[in-house]
């Protein structure tokens, strides 16, 4: 239909300088008709009255005048019904005028006698004038409208008509293609045969093709690894229910221990007891963090240097004979407020990986935590001189089972470690990671700080409290 209404409009761009052309055209031929019975006269001085009006009646006029050096000569007439309505000029009259003067005639039903000034033939004179009746004109022009109107009409559905095939054959079935197709992923989006294969031959509907497999291939992606990590979750949630009693049987051997007399068994023992608790902790706590989320922090005042110095403890006794230096610069009197169980996660994993990753070059390293704090907030940066995080760990970076810091991993530590500092309403981030090292900084804010809306609520209610 559009295509219809389209051409039809296009036509009349071609209509209105076609019909006037058709009333120069027929205005010219009553002229030459017009000299053609004159020729008559021409050849014998006085004509029958009968023949003189038959001869106007074939040229359609009512008279004829030439001019002939410079002499103007009636050659033939006829009685004029009415007086005459306007003259027209057909030897230097331009296209806005042949336009003009065909659409006033094709506008006036009124039957009009006009005067029309022309060329002889062959230059048989200087001019020659005609006068003639307008009904005669415009019923010629009214048919030759009809008929450019029914052409045009012909053409405008031959050529939607293919239109709408091409359309139907490029757009229509590819687009319902794509439909279907975007139907039947969403019955079984795990099912990696519904995900659409491009096929489409015009360049726009393919981009839209070769862009909707890529988003189910990512969302189908992400279904399997979803389901995986539920899986997952219900298996650590058994594993974590075992362990825990199995840790609970090894603290009673721990209690035991403290009453030891041993020098070093003394010393040693309140870390293992510590160890042993933070890690039935742990277990009570990885339901929760199945659900992706972590119990609010039980806020409290933290001297970070013992915190610390537990953390690094535990990872001198993992490097045995390795050679890798710790480095603490933590003011002794620094105390920050914040869980000390989810703080020591924290401190534990980031010290963890960059131990792991430092061991892994072989080479030998050092690891530095240091702490500062103004007005705002505390800082606790943990730097490494390790071969820095690989590009896949850099570009998921705090995502889970995306990508490890190093191979094996998967990408837990970092995830669990900004968790862990977002329920305290703070942020870890990565400050530095090249080929000389890596550096982690913690901030914790003094004051309440929501970092991102939406995250840890609880977290916020017990900062608040702790606060008042």
């Amino acid at each position: 239909m559009l295509t219809v209404i389209f051409v039809m409009a296009a036509e009349v761009m071609i209509f209105v300088p076609s019909v006037a052309r058709f009333r120069e055209d027929f205005l010219l031929s009553r002229l030459e008709r017009a000299q053609i019975a004159s020729l008559a006269l021409l050849a014998n001085d006085s004509l029958d009255m009968d023949l003189e009006d038959e001869l106007l009646a074939n040229a359609g006029v009512y008279n004829v005048v030439l001019r002939r050096n410079e002499i103007r000569q009636l050659v033939l007439s006829s009685p004029i019904p009415e007086q005459i309505y306007a003259t027209y000029d057909l030897r230097d009259a331009s296209a806005l005028e042949l336009i003009r003067d065909a659409t006033v005639t094709l506008f006036d039903p009124e039957e009009r006698v006009i005067r029309v000034i022309g060329d002889p033939v062959k230059q048989a004179g200087l001019l020659i004038e005609v006068t003639l009746p307008t009904a005669p004109l415009r019923a010629a022009m009214l048919d030759y409208g009809l008929r450019i109107l029914m052409l045009s009409a012909v053409i405008s559905f031959f050529t939607a008509s293919l239109l709408f095939i091409a359309v139907r054959a490029l757009l229509v079935r590819p687009i319902k293609r794509v439909v279907s197709a975007m139907t039947s992923y969403t019955l079984a989006p795990e099912d990696t045969r519904r995900i659409i294969e491009p096929s489409a031959k015009v360049a726009e509907l393919r981009e839209a093709e070769v862009a909707l497999k890529s988003m189910e291939t990512e969302i189908t992606s992400a279904l399997r690894q979803k389901e995986r990590l539920a899986q997952l979750g219900g298996a650590v949630a058994k594993v974590s229910h075992d362990l825990r009693n199995i840790l609970t049987t090894a603290q009673l051997f721990t209690d035991r221990l403290e009453m030891s007399q041993d020098p070093a068994v003394t010393r040693s023992a309140p870390k293992l007891v510590n160890s042993i608790q933070r890690a039935v902790n742990l277990c009570e706590t990885t339901l929760a963090f199945g659900k992706a989320e972590e119990p609010a922090p039980a806020l409290t005042g933290v001297r970070l240097a013992e915190l610390v110095g537990e953390v690094i403890d535990a990872e001198r006794l993992a490097i045995g004979d390795f050679d890798l230096s710790f480095a603490e610069d933590v003011p002794a009197t620094m105390v920050v407020r914040a869980d000390p169980e989810q703080m020591h996660r924290v401190l534990s994993n980031l010290v963890r990986n960059a131990r792991q990753a430092i061991m892994a070059t072989g080479a030998c390293g050092e690891i530095a935590v240091a702490a500062r704090e103004d007005e705002d907030e505390w800082v606790v940066s943990v730097t490494d001189t390790g071969p820095g995080l690989p590009p896949k760990a850099r570009e998921y970076l705090f995502q889970p089972f995306q990508g490890g810091a190093r191979k094996g991993g998967f990408g837990l530590g970092l995830a669990i470690a900004a968790e862990l500092v977002r329920g305290h309403g703070g942020r870890l981030v990565l400050e530095q990671t090249d080929e000389t090292g890596t550096a982690f900084a913690i901030h914790l804010p003094k004051g309440f700080s929501l970092v991102e809306e939406g995250q840890g609520s609880a977290a916020e209610k017990m900062v608040a409290a702790h606060q008042v």
